[in-house]
């Protein structure tokens, strides 16, 4: 294939894209992911999640498909089809590509067909979840690492990772593809975490009909039960939910703008000078 320049991208068009599309508000892909996607001839998109108002932004002679209900060897053959034929070919998923995207696979495919890729990422859902509910992931003291994971249902997880096993850090837990089984969630968590950890559940993150649930591990089952949300939700747990409420005097600051903090950028500020007398 003789490469292509893809407008407004220095890069040929002489490999796929594989794209993240964000949580879902159309303007939350990058502007390399929306450059690509107008640029494409064919955009193999994951229709169940994907925005419509997303795909707007494709060419209107581009050929769209759906993947929604192709199962990977038609995904695939559909990708490399095109390819070969010459066209400017774009995998359009949701969220970030690294994380419960079923990434990998498609890639060792393309790998065998001999079909090169360049990765664009995109906003996870998680990090869409922790802006609409103005928290930091990490905080000083309180936690300082983030568990990306899900409970195990139809598709197991490691006996290493069951959630049960994570829970004892005590740290943020971020989970996808749980919120059916939020009771169960819960369950695992007991002992772990006290009764009143904080806990949300954000359904849709940056859809116009998204919805947050917010309660502790006591009342989180029956409050998501009454909001009816049972798939595409983000579960957050842990004390960073709670940041705005911890006191002055508890809260922990951290070293970066610390004016008594030096580094590589800027030195501590000066001592006070001691009193005249």
């Amino acid at each position: 294939m003789t490469g292509r320049a893809a407008p407004g991208l220095q890069a040929p068009w002489d490999r796929v894209y594989v794209v993240g599309a964000g949580p879902g508000a159309p303007d939350l892909i990058t502007v390399r992911g929306l450059k690509v996607l107008e640029a494409a001839d064919v955009v193999v998109y994951a229709g169940s999640l994907v925005s419509p108002d997303l795909l707007a932004h494709a060419r209107p002679d581009a050929v769209l498909h759906d993947s929604a209900g192709m199962a990977l060897p038609e995904i695939v053959a559909t990708v490399v089809d095109a390819f070969r034929a010459g066209r400017r070919v774009v995998r359009l998923q949701t969220g970030d590509t690294a994380l419960y995207s079923a990434q990998a696979e498609q890639l060792r495919a393309l790998a065998e067909a001999d079909v090169p890729v360049e990765i664009v990422p995109g906003v996870s859902s998680a990090m869409a979840a922790a802006a609409v509910l103005g928290c930091e992931l990490t905080l000083p003291e309180v936690a300082q690492s983030v568990i990306f994971t899900r409970m195990a249902g139809r598709t197991p997880v490691p006996e290493g990772e069951r959630l049960a096993s994570l829970a004892a850090h005590g740290t943020t837990l971020v989970l996808f593809l749980s919120a059916q089984m939020i009771h169960k969630v819960v369950a695992e968590l007991a002992g772990a975490y006290p009764p009143d950890t904080p806990v949300a559940v954000v359904y849709r993150a940056s859809w116009p009909d998204q919805q947050v649930v917010r309660g502790d591990l006591t009342d989180i089952v029956d409050k998501v039960r009454a909001a009816g949300i049972k798939m595409t939700a983000i579960i957050v747990v842990g004390r960073v939910l709670d940041a705005m409420g911890i006191p002055e005097e508890a809260f922990r600051y951290s070293k970066l703008y610390d004016p008594g903090f030096s580094h590589g950028f800027r030195r501590a500020a000066p001592e006070s000078a001691p009193p005249a007398v």
